[in-house]
């Protein structure tokens, strides 16, 4: 395709102009991106899947632009005229404020910071030089509401008085700005963050809601990026569960809870397992804003605590978010010996699904569903149910 076509159907100049290629199929209507995933899924599902037209479900689509709710932004050139975007394939920094992904609130946000880091005078930090402070910026709204969580990334403690004497006048300018902290990542690579968090505000976290169940975003606990979308995600898995009626649910890489917490009711005994404290710490607070008391969200790895329980306390459906490594053969084997009635699997990589549907055994895949939380990319969320198979005899 010639570069003149590709600028009459693409809306974004950063990607006619060669200086942003993360969305490389957003000159293509959504619906033909869509069928592409689809197909690739359907291949990547086929071993395990006699009639696709049967248990796979119409896929789910959202808006083409405005839907992200988290922006990274590498901090680049100097501390009197910094850029906040990407370093585009050339090697040159790109500012990347009106990405148009973003809501135009958002957008408006990330352009004021490009001068707030110009007034306090924080220089973007250098890896080829180790010389700087600022890394990185990372801004996450929250729809409800329409309120921001900021996270300046700095190498050291030394610009945060900087930051403090600028920010009075940006929450006055933007008061939707609720939280505001400093990550300290000291190491020399480009690692996103380090492991402490300095708050600047008295508020540290924000609210969301998805549906009717109140979410919380924190500093270093993984929220989906496309909420809406993801309410659609957590919706099905509730209708799918609830076919089930299950008094018992186990909810493994259980985040922030959402899916947990979407399909707990008063008389169902949830136990959500999650590695990262922080998640937990807002999984527990969205149980207590919904009167949830048979619950338990716990700081694990899923793997250790799926393998460290009797079968005898096994529940009678589990759900399963794992990253994009998958579950892995361990816990696979794991829940095959467990024998829940049901498994809800949901995916943000059908290559690891695919291998870990070839390690659970006695199930059949009843229902996939795609979700295009990642429009314009090759990625998308897909959700399966798996329901113990009948034995002879049983």
């Amino acid at each position: 395709m010639s570069a003149a076509t590709v600028s009459a159907l693409s809306p974004c100049h950063h990607f006619n102009q060669g200086q942003c290629q993360s969305c490389r199929h957003i000159a293509r209507p959504l619906a033909q991106q869509v069928a592409a995933k689809t197909a690739a899924l359907q291949q990547l599902l086929s071993p395990f899947v006699a009639e696709p037209a049967a248990i796979f479900h119409s896929p789910i689509l959202g808006d083409a632009s405005g839907f992200r709710n988290k922006a990274k932004m590498v901090a680049l050139g100097a501390a009197h005229a910094p850029i906040l975007g990407i370093v585009s394939p050339s090697g040159e920094a790109v500012s990347l404020w009106d990405c148009l992904l973003y809501p135009a609130d958002m957008q408006a946000l990330l352009q004021r910071l490009e001068r707030f880091v110009q007034q306090a005078g924080l220089p973007p930090y250098r890896v080829d030089k180790a010389k700087g402070e600022l890394k990185f910026i990372l801004l996450t709204r929250s729809q409800v509401r329409g309120e921001f969580l900021l996270r300046f990334v700095l190498r050291s403690k030394d610009a945060i008085a900087r930051i403090e004497r600028e920010l009075p006048a940006l929450l006055a300018e933007f008061p939707q700005i609720k939280v505001v902290s400093v990550n300290l990542q000291p190491v020399h690579m480009a690692i996103l963050e380090g492991d402490e968090e300095i708050f600047l505000t008295a508020n540290t976290r924000l609210e969301e809601r998805f549906n009717d169940v109140p979410l919380f975003i924190r500093p270093k606990s993984f929220f989906q990026t496309n909420p809406h979308v993801a309410a659609k995600l957590y919706q099905t898995a509730r209708e799918w569960v609830a076919e089930f009626a299950p008094s018992s649910i186990w909810d493994l890489f259980c985040g922030v809870g959402g899916f947990g917490l979407h399909c707990a009711a008063k008389h169902i005994a949830l136990t959500g397992i999650e590695i990262e404290a922080e998640a937990i710490a807002c999984a527990n607070m969205s149980a207590q804003m919904m009167g949830l008391d048979n619950v338990q969200f716990m700081a694990l790895d899923s793997t250790d605590f799926a393998k460290g329980r009797d079968a005898a306390d096994k529940p009678e459906l589990i759900i399963v978010n794992p990253p994009r490594r998958g579950i892995g053969e361990e816990l696979c084997s794991a829940l095959s010996e467990f024998a829940p009635q049901a498994i809800l699997y949901s995916s943000c990589n059908p290559a690891t699904l695919a291998k870990d549907l070839a390690h659970i055994r006695g199930y059949q895949l009843t229902k996939v569903q795609l979700f295009d939380l990642f429009p314009h990319t090759d990625h998308f969320e897909v959700l399966v149910m798996l329901v113990k198979e009948a034995r002879d005899g049983a």
